[in-house]
């Protein structure tokens, strides 16, 4: 499936350290306005000006006796106050709090450990921040493939315990925005990657992660919503196309990359990107405005492998170029185009195999509708090359349902060429 190139969210403008220099495309952190600069001095005159010298000794001599005043009083009242007994304020005795299970407390004391910074660096400068978590105890680290985007292959990973160590870049991708670092450690404690479809609407949600450069920050919220269509990215990388998870948990600049997690501690999402307020972007003050989304585990899970193993990941497609001007109803399969050369239907794709034809109209897939194009491509992307589909076609006047089976990206020319015509025709 060819897919589009136009965001309709944005990734934050994930920032360095407050403490790091030299990041030209990241705000800093806000920070406390000083005084300003001071209004212009009146003018001399009456009343302003110089004071002579005998006013300004005067002043001094009576300040003299006052502070030597308020000095006896002073050691007079000190003196009486040793003689009166000083009140106790009632307090409670040390004692441990019981922190139920699957409390935030409780969370965040067993999953913290497990959860990293990461500076991504370039010919030694480093150029941006974001959040990350240990997958696998042998030191695979995972994160957004746009933390390290602009890296040269190496990273700086900052430990719980305190410690920065070197990282490796194992590999990426901007489909899903995703990446995998490898850290030379053993003996971590990998999080456990959840169930993400097993999340419900109002199921409560905990985001850890480093916000503005404050390492091991914690939020809560809920389950917004699910299967939101999110395509975030498109600087110098493709955007990534996530059949999202929305939350209400605070996710700000350099939460990238750190887990949503579940009441068990689980991880279900991979925090990735926010809804910015119009302008935000351009001010650069985006933020936590309610609406964050997280990459759903079971994608996380399998993209992840594929980069360990391979260093690359694939995505599935159907095998169809999808007509983006369609504003009807469902999802318009592309007519063949003579003059760019572009086929809606790729010969020997899945769709083709299926019987699909251009300017037949995908209605829903897997009984789950879809109106736009974003919608159809994160609910094909949310499955795996081999996994069967059922597509609802409308044809003409006709409806009908077509099972389909999804193949990677790379079995499919997309590049194919329209067939020449008939003879005759």
């Amino acid at each position: 499936m060819n897919d589009s190139r136009v965001p309709p969210f944005e990734q934050l403008p994930w920032p360095s350290r407050p403490d790091l220099d030299g990041t030209p495309h990241a705000p800093a952190p806000p920070t406390f306005a000083g005084p300003g600069t001071a209004a212009p001095r009146p003018p001399a005159g009456p009343g302003y000006g110089r004071v002579r010298r005998s006013t300004v000794a005067g002043i001094a001599f009576v300040a003299l006796l006052v502070g030597a005043a308020g000095g006896v009083g002073a050691s007079l009242a000190v003196d009486s106050l040793q003689d009166t007994p000083v009140a106790q304020l009632p307090g409670a005795a040390a004692a441990d709090i019981a922190r139920p299970e699957g409390s935030v407390a409780q969370v965040a004391a067993q999953v913290l450990p497990s959860v990293v910074s990461i500076e991504a660096t370039n010919n030694g400068v480093r150029t941006s921040t974001g959040s990350g978590f240990v997958i696998r105890e042998d030191g695979y680290i995972l994160t957004n493939a746009h933390v390290i985007e602009s890296s040269d292959g190496s990273v700086l990973v900052l430990l719980s315990d305190g410690r920065v160590v070197d990282g490796d870049v194992v590999g990426s991708t901007s489909d899903y925005d995703l990446a995998v670092v490898k850290i030379d450690e053993t003996g971590l404690t990998p999080l456990v990657l959840g169930d993400s479809d097993a999340m419900v609407v109002g199921d409560p949600v905990i985001a850890i992660g480093s916000p503005l450069g404050l390492d091991a920050t914690v939020t809560t919220g809920i389950v917004s919503s699910l299967h939101r269509p999110v395509t975030a990215g498109g600087g110098s990388a493709a955007p990534a196309f996530i059949d999202a998870i929305q939350t209400d948990a605070a996710i700000n600049p350099g939460n990238s990359g750190g887990p949503l997690l579940n009441a068990a501690g689980e991880v279900i999402g991979v925090n990735s990107a926010v809804a910015a307020l119009p302008g935000a972007a351009v001010t650069g003050s985006a933020g936590s405005v309610g609406l964050g989304f997280a990459i759903p585990s079971n994608q996380a899970r399998r993209t992840a492998e594929e980069l360990i193993e391979t260093g690359t990941a694939t995505f599935p497609v159907i095998g169809v170029n999808l007509d983006r001007r369609n504003q009807g109803r469902g999802v318009t399969i592309l007519q063949d185009d003579e003059v760019s050369g572009v086929v809606g239907v790729v010969p020997g794709g899945p769709g083709a195999l299926a019987g699909l034809r251009p300017g037949d109209v995908i209605l829903a897939i897997d009984g789950r509708t879809v109106a736009r194009a974003d919608e159809l491509v994160v609910a094909v992307r949310s499955k795996a090359p081999g996994d069967e589909v059922v597509l609802t076609i409308l044809a003409g006047r006709d409806t009908r349902d077509v099972t389909i089976v999804l193949v990677s990206n790379t079995e499919v020319n997309f590049g194919e060429e329209v067939p020449p015509p008939a003879e005759g025709d």
